[in-house]
């Protein structure tokens, strides 16, 4: 087998044999794409996920889950400075509405501090201030974070009026707190979808500074020339610049129609615009990993809830 690899460094591609190993994978993120090559962790032996090894994080030391705190605008300066939080961002973490949302509720004149009537932008609150929306009082709502493996004919825009079916249909009855999705999955691609009501973790994994790693199973319209794969590993041109797979290979040692593809990337649409440019079709497209995340013993269509241990690996930024 042939794994085509560029170095993040300088985008250069090199080349190596490799043969089967029987030790256990590395701690790195590996780039098995080849079913006649699974990883020797126990995950399912599918043709869709062979490829797709578990990225086993470094150890950690245990840390203690603290709960949210309130906040309050007042005393800035006794040292709660680092505790404050803006007020659009608590009503939002209360689960009434978005931050865009609370902005417009908070100039209409339906927020308090400590009984005191906020109208303006920017105002911050910190530990111990009551706040209230329409007179009733709120809390920080709990935090919750909703795995699912998604089907194809849903979409993740969950505001659109437009839509049929969302992901939230698939997930009714989880969670009384309202979750939205982690980025986007378009209607026709499936996979390893977040969902949750942390904005704090939701920024961490998908702002392009931290570079979550995303590995996509691809079927093609046809056998993907060995010329264009390589091409995909140096790099190529695209309306919005240059796009480079971190690894690409073929999932299947048979059929050549079917490629494993590793991208930091979060443009939109970017895996099939990386093959429609090169003159192939996506005819299905599905995520297996994300962000740490895999879709290893969860059917289609269906979610679960992450575990506390889950969770505080994402936090801490342990996966790549």
């Amino acid at each position: 087998m042939v794994i085509v690899r560029r170095t993040r460094k300088d985008g250069a591609v090199s080349k190596k044999s490799s043969a089967p190993s029987s030790g256990r994978p590395t701690k790195k993120a590996s780039s098995k794409f080849t079913a006649a090559k699974r990883p020797s962790r126990d995950l399912p032996k599918t043709g869709q996920e062979a490829f797709a090894s578990f990225r086993k994080p470094q150890k950690n030391r245990e840390r203690k889950v603290i709960s949210p705190k309130r906040f309050s605008h007042e005393n800035a300066k006794t040292g709660h400075e680092s505790e404050e939080i803006r007020l659009n961002r608590y009503l939002a973490s209360a689960g009434i509405c978005s931050r865009r949302e609370a902005d417009e509720y908070i100039k209409a004149g339906l927020v308090t501090v400590n009984g005191q009537l906020i109208t303006e932008m920017g105002v911050k609150i910190k530990p111990g201030d009551e706040v209230k929306y329409n007179g009733e009082a709120l809390r920080e709502e709990k935090k919750v974070y909703i795995l699912l493996n998604k089907p194809k004919d849903y979409v993740t825009t969950v505001e659109d009026p437009h839509a049929k079916r969302t992901v939230l249909d698939l997930i009714k009855g989880a969670c009384k707190e309202r979750v939205y999705p982690v980025g986007r999955l378009d209607r026709n691609t499936t996979g390893v979808l977040l969902l949750t009501n942390d904005g704090d973790l939701t920024k961490k994994l998908t702002h392009p500074k931290y570079e979550k790693l995303k590995i996509y199973h691809v079927h093609l319209n046809k056998n993907l020339k060995y010329a264009d794969l390589e091409k995909i590993a140096t790099g190529v041109h695209l309306d919005d610049g240059m796009i480079k797979a971190d690894a690409i290979n073929y999932a299947d040692p048979v059929d050549k129609s079917q490629v494993g593809i590793e991208i930091h990337s979060g443009r939109n649409h970017i895996v099939r615009r990386i093959f429609e440019t090169m003159g192939y079709e996506v005819v299905k497209l599905d995520r297996v990993y994300f962000a740490g995340l895999t879709k290893k013993n969860l059917p289609r269509g269906e979610w679960r809830v992450l575990s506390e241990k889950e969770v505080s690996m994402l936090k801490m930024n342990a996966y790549k």
